[in-house]
């Protein structure tokens, strides 16, 4: 307190001028019709400059709650598509009755940790079994097919990316349906995969789509990539082609948890065939 008072008597001066000048300030805008519209026109200007940056702050810090919503109401919304239902279709004397089931739903994640420059790639997702994910579940983004959930905790998961050399998945031609594999090896690169076991009669044209079949945990119809190159070589009896991958890996943040509600029911049908098969050749 002491200092504080030494400080003002030293610089009262400065102190006395400050306030004369200030108080005549008031008095000059206040009785003066130009120079108060002037003063307010200004205050106004930085005023609103001042609440333009916070409004851009806030938004900026909203952005994240934007996008986790954003994801959930996509979720949603792929959850309603045509290819999301299954028709049960039964035929009764002469009359067809035709119910629909839903078979996909969706889980948005974040990714928070990715890889691109191995020969076995990986992705963490923030999304684990509280949310309902297990091993084995189909991943997408918005732009197409992307892994397979592979091990899960309560609050992440890891997804093997369709860049890793173990990665196979059923894959289709759209323009003559005929069905295929997709796979990955490092010397690819990034951004293109490879599509095999097409038979050698088939016409494909470069920058046909190649697109899931159907077969595996996703729906059919999910983007893989574009042919970018035909007859490449090791194909043998069928054809080889290099595919432009559809998703860029590099840049992900969100994708979508496959959920197939029919997937148990199908595996266990499948393995029970394989047991019986195994049972018969002993």
């Amino acid at each position: 307190m002491r200092n504080l008072l030494i400080f003002i008597s030293k610089y009262n001066a400065f102190f006395l001028f400050l306030i004369f000048e200030i108080s005549a300030l008031i008095i000059y805008i206040k009785y003066n019709s130009f120079q108060k519209a002037t003063f307010i026109n200004s205050s106004n200007q930085v005023t609103g400059n001042i609440y333009g940056r916070v409004n851009k702050l806030n938004q900026y810090l909203a952005l994240r709650e934007s996008n986790d919503s954003l994801m959930a109401e996509n979720a949603r919304l792929r959850g309603k598509l045509p290819t999301a239902f299954y028709v049960d279709t039964a035929q009764k004397h002469t009359v067809t009755d035709s119910n629909y089931h839903q078979q996909y739903t969706y889980i948005a994640a974040k990714v928070i940790n990715n890889s691109v420059n191995r020969s076995n790639n990986y992705i963490t997702i923030n999304r684990g079994t509280n949310e309902g994910i297990t091993k084995d579940m189909g991943v997408i983004s918005s732009g197409g097919l992307v892994g397979i959930v592979v091990n899960v905790s309560e609050h992440f998961a890891t997804v093997r990316s369709f860049l890793h050399k173990d990665t196979k998945i059923s894959a289709m031609v759209t323009d003559t349906k005929d069905i295929g594999s997709m796979i990955w090896s490092e010397d690819l690169g990034p951004h293109t995969g490879l599509l095999i076991d097409i038979p050698n009669h088939v016409k494909p044209h470069v920058g046909e789509p190649v697109v899931t079949s159907g077969f595996s945990l996703w729906p059919p119809g999910i983007p893989i990539g574009k042919i970018s190159k035909l007859n490449a070589k090791g194909g043998g009896f069928f054809l080889n082609m290099e595919v432009n991958l559809a998703v860029d890996f590099s840049r992900l943040e969100y994708v979508y948890v496959v959920i197939n509600k029919l997937a148990l029911e199908q595996a266990t049908l499948e393995a029970q065939q394989k047991k019986n098969d195994q049972d018969t050749n002993n």
